[in-house]
């Protein structure tokens, strides 16, 4: 699968954008673990014209985690367009336009997924981005604004004649949030329309290599992007590689490479922005992880581990919790 020039390889498997999840540490990570492709958190258009220092340090890349898109977002062309020249600057390999974004105060503010009920908007701000930038744009969005407006098919024909290089469709409408199944009926039907010439990623739902295949073999799309599976868990990028690929994507973690995986998780949140706010930018992870899932009597040590505040505190627990679970798995005599 090609984007531009940008080769990705055969059925590509990508990191999703999430706020608060995909900061440079956390994408080089999933690289390092197969990723194809990541994004960074979405970026606000108006705060990138407005120089907000916080909002340019997400623009930030490390060469090791190429190829990488900047998502931005906004609501009036103007603005996407000049954020979409600073981002830009920033020398990503793409520029994604977020028209998925769910969250009340992003769609219900007429940005993300709230474009979704204003459609010649929608286009000409996607216009108004593939002029400004050389780089190839691509765009990420739902099926509709609800189950009465599923207007994705002819959407994505839409866009395209935009100029956009490729789309991800989330199998979900904005009302469904975060709710319900991903529909992959309607992401193939996307994929299978034979005006549609550029690629077309689905996302929604994957977190096994059972459902990575079928979003291939069944539903023929050209790359697959994971999300929320992946919080607490990079790994799942070399899980779900080993499923299409076999052993060459690397072994299966062992328990303490995953351990070493969530301490270097904390200690660069720490060492990026400082102990108190890496941690609490750490504990969403910490709360997904499937480390600590179905653990029996786990309760006091997740609030524990969650209540944390100090970086011996929070690595003591977690190397207690390690050696609880290894001498479990540990061979008996």
């Amino acid at each position: 699968m090609k984007i531009g020039e940008i080769d990705l390889g055969p059925r590509p498997v990508m990191l999703a954008p999430m706020e608060d999840v995909t900061d440079s540490s956390f994408r080089l990570i999933c690289k390092e673990m197969g990723a194809d492709l990541t994004y960074t958190e979405f970026v606000s258009a108006e705060a990138l014209v407005r120089d907000i220092p916080s909002t340019l340090r997400k623009l930030h890349i490390n060469q090791a985690e190429r190829p990488t898109a900047i998502q931005i977002y906004g609501r009036e062309p103007e603005p996407m367009a000049q954020a979409a020249k600073i981002a830009e600057a920033a020398s990503p390999d793409l520029i994604d336009i977020n028209f998925g974004c769910p969250v009340k105060k992003v769609a219900g503010k007429g940005a993300g997924a709230g474009l979704l009920r204003d459609v010649p908007k929608m286009l000409e701000i996607t216009r108004a981005v593939v002029s400004a930038v050389s780089l190839p744009v691509t765009v990420k969005t739902r099926l509709g604004w609800d189950c009465n407006s599923k207007i994705i098919v002819e959407l994505a024909e839409q866009l395209q004649d935009c100029g956009i290089a490729a789309l991800t469709v989330h199998g979900r409408t904005r009302s469904q949030m975060y709710t319900g199944e991903a529909d992959w009926e309607m992401i193939g039907k996307v994929k299978a329309n034979p005006a549609i010439k550029i690629p077309v990623i689905g996302n929604g739902d994957i977190r096994d290599g059972e459902g990575l295949k079928r979003a291939f073999d069944t539903y023929g799309v050209d790359g697959v992007m994971v999300g929320r599976a992946s919080i607490g868990a990079p790994w799942i990028f070399r899980d779900l590689k080993r499923s299409i690929i076999g052993d060459s994507a690397g072994p299966e973690l062992s328990l303490a490479e995953k351990f070493a995986c969530v301490r270097r998780q904390i200690e660069e949140s720490i060492d990026r922005i400082d102990e108190y706010r890496g941690i609490l930018h750490i504990r969403r992870h910490l709360a997904a992880s499937p480390l600590f899932k179905g653990i029996p009597n786990f309760r006091e040590t997740r609030i524990a581990m969650l209540r944390a505040d100090t970086r011996s505190e929070l690595l003591e627990i977690l190397a207690s919790v390690e050696a609880m679970l290894a001498s479990e798995t540990a061979p008996q005599a």
